[in-house]
């Protein structure tokens, strides 16, 4: 056998593709099935939450906007985000079934990043459009248009889904020591799983450093960039009550954007300073980022502003007013109960009147 051949029979030889992982996070944690029921209860209203949003903004065409479009983007990867992690992470834990097969764990992953992603960039689209609304309010209704939101937001899908795919490409061509490899962590995450393999990682070692600026500090650099020009802009603004006013329709935005990325970056800035952080605590708080802030954000952004509180009421208005008009008909069209021995008439002639 020459020399090539024979040392690419070493190199596939050797080359290991685990038939599973076994996940092995929240070990020795007391009353640990206490922090699973909070995550299911989380998961609950997160799902009724978004998805109560989500349906007032489809039937309300006074929603139909370009502002709305985004808070639909956002509610949509929340319930999505929530709906790829909380059940598995539930169904790992709580019924210690926690090995999980290579593919699943794969997809696991991609669809659990994928969404987070999502929900980085749909925040900075917020911010672009509360710095447009406030520093240019004239030619507000002429930048940001539906087209215009939609590519922005068709972007942001596009550009995680496609860096997402490549990330988990690459872990894909990696080589495993053992058969089954044990991840320390709540998920299938990137890092514990690609710093175990045997072979050579270091394009995967690449594309998460990459995914720190792309993903974690370009998204609140940019919004806080947006915010400083709004502080500017208000500024020039004479009337206190004009400035208190459009100082609340970013207020929101802010907890939103201090839910979502304090937590990331705390966690991750404590992971490069120390190595001395305990596992479980890392776990739980990247598990409560992950979780918490798409519980809190329709709660927070929209169900609490005046147009969605306005259609909320008009929607159950008209749905008041279907039922007393369906009630309306069921009665009048019912038949007269016809007393006994007596012919039953046809509805027409029970309801006619005689002189």
């Amino acid at each position: 056998m020459a020399p090539e051949g024979k040392s690419a029979f070493m190199i596939n030889s050797t080359f290991v593709r685990p038939a599973g992982f076994y996940i092995n996070g929240f070990t020795n944690i007391p009353h640990a099935k206490y922090f699973y029921v909070f995550l299911c209860f989380v998961y609950i209203v997160t799902v009724l939450g978004n998805g109560f949003l989500l349906l007032v903004i489809y039937l309300d065409e006074a929603l139909h906007t370009p502002k709305y479009m985004i808070v639909f983007n956002l509610a949509f990867a929340d319930l999505c985000g929530s709906t790829a992690l909380i059940p598995k992470l539930l169904d790992t834990f709580l019924f210690n079934r926690r090995y999980i097969v290579y593919e699943a764990c794969l997809s696991y992953m991609f669809f659990v990043f994928v969404f987070g992603c999502v929900q980085s960039w749909t925040l900075v689209t917020m911010a672009l459009d509360r710095f447009i609304a406030i520093c240019f309010p004239l030619r507000y209704h002429t930048i940001v248009t539906k087209p215009a939101i939609g590519v922005m937001l068709l972007c942001s899908w596009v550009c995680s889904i496609s860096y997402l795919a490549l990330l988990v490409k690459l872990v894909d061509r990696l080589s495993f020591c053992t058969s089954v490899v044990v991840v320390k962590s709540f998920f299938c995450d990137h890092g514990p799983i690609y710093r175990m393999s045997c072979n050579d990682n270091s394009l995967n070692n690449i594309i998460a450093y990459v995914a720190l600026p792309v993903f974690i500090l370009s998204p609140p650099i940019l919004i806080a960039l947006t915010y400083v020009f709004i502080s500017v802009a208000l500024k020039r603004i004479a009337s206190g009550e004009e400035r208190l006013k459009a100082f609340k329709t970013c207020s929101s935005h802010l907890i939103l954007v201090a839910i979502f990325f304090v937590p990331i970056l705390s966690t991750n800035i404590a992971t490069a300073a120390t190595a001395h952080i305990h596992p479980n605590a890392r776990i739980i708080n990247s598990s409560l980022t992950h979780t918490i802030p798409a519980l809190l954000n329709p709660i927070i952004y929209a169900l609490r502003t005046e147009e969605v509180l306005n259609s909320i009421k008009k929607l159950w208005r008209s749905l008041r007013a279907s039922q007393s008009i369906d009630t309306h008909l069921f009665i009048h069209s019912s038949p007269v109960p016809a007393k006994k021995g007596w012919p039953v008439l046809p509805a027409t002639c029970q309801t006619s009147h005689t002189d």
